[in-house]
C-alpha cells in the first residue's frame, strides 16, 4: 500500500515536520490570513472535519511526544477524495512562503493508528 504525506520542509523544535493542516491552522488561528484566505481555510477544514475521523478526538495521546515521539499522519493512497482537496492548503502555504513537500512511501514507520483513509505512524528506528 502507498501512503502520502504533505508536510512543511522545516522541522519544529522537536524535529517533527508539521503537516500542511497544522501549518495552515497556525496561519488561520494566528490571524495571518486575509478574509478571502480565511474563508478558503475555514471551508477546507469544515469539509475535512466532516469527511474523515480525527484520531486525536478518540485517542487523545496519539500525538503525545512522550508516548509516540514523532507521530505523524499519512493519507492512504486510496483516499483520492481527500487528496484531491489538498491543493487550496498548498496555495495558502505558498502565498505565505511556507515551504512544503509531498512524501510517498510504502513504509511510513511504525503504524500506531489506522482507519479507512489514513494511518498515524512513528518514524522507524534508525
Amino acid at each position: 500500500m502507498q501512503f502520502i504525506r504533505y508536510q512543511g520542509t522545516e522541522p519544529n523544535h522537536r524535529g517533527v515536520h508539521l503537516g500542511i493542516f497544522a501549518l495552515a491552522n497556525s496561519l488561520g488561528h494566528g490571524g495571518k490570513l486575509s478574509a478571502a484566505e480565511h474563508a478558503i481555510w475555514r471551508a477546507g477544514n469544515d469539509w475535512y472535519d466532516a469527511a474523515y475521523p480525527n484520531p486525536s478526538r478518540t485517542h487523545r495521546a496519539i500525538y503525545d511526544h512522550a508516548i509516540n515521539p514523532g507521530a505523524v499522519a499519512w493519507f492512504k493512497g486510496s483516499a483520492q477524495h481527500l487528496l484531491e482537496r489538498v491543493e487550496p492548503y498548498l496555495r495558502l502555504l505558498d502565498a505565505h512562503r511556507i515551504g512544503w513537500e509531498k512524501l510517498e512511501s510504502s513504509a511510513p514507520g511504525t503504524i500506531i493508528y489506522e482507519d479507512g483513509v489514513q494511518v498515524i505512524a512513528t518514524p522507524a528506528a534508525p
